[in-house]
């Protein structure tokens, strides 16, 4: 009367058809998904050194160095927000996985964003 299923289950084969990565794994990327965004705005604003401590992060993260290509722009007190948003993130997912070094960078460009923000810019002519 009815033709017998012939193929295996979607359900059994999610389980063996394709690699998983542990939640450390997952949060690995994560984070070094975030500290690279950071790394964009901080090689945007000029801060050579801060960039060159996120990029340590991001490399000790992904194995590999990130590819870096600042874009000056004129719209500074935008990118210390970005930054300030792109840390925040970073932070959490940092202390969520436990990397010490990683939530202390990231704390410390949110205090940094943060007193850039509050710092007015000086008038040009």
């Amino acid at each position: 009367m009815y033709e017998p299923i012939r193929t295996k289950s979607v359900h059994s084969m999610a389980d063996t058809d394709f690699p998983h990565r542990t939640r450390e794994e997952e949060l690995d990327i994560q984070l070094a998904g975030h500290l690279a965004a950071l790394l964009a705005v901080t090689d945007d604003l000029g801060l050579d050194h801060s960039a060159g401590l996120i990029a340590e992060q991001v490399t000790r993260l992904r194995g590999a160095a990130p590819i870096r290509a600042p874009r000056p722009n004129a719209d500074t007190a935008e990118l210390h927000r970005r930054a300030l948003a792109l840390a925040g993130r970073a932070l959490v997912v940092a202390a969520s996985r436990a990397d010490t070094a990683a939530a202390i960078l990231a704390a410390n460009r949110m205090d940094a964003h943060t007193a850039a923000l509050r710092t007015p810019e000086p008038l040009t002519h």
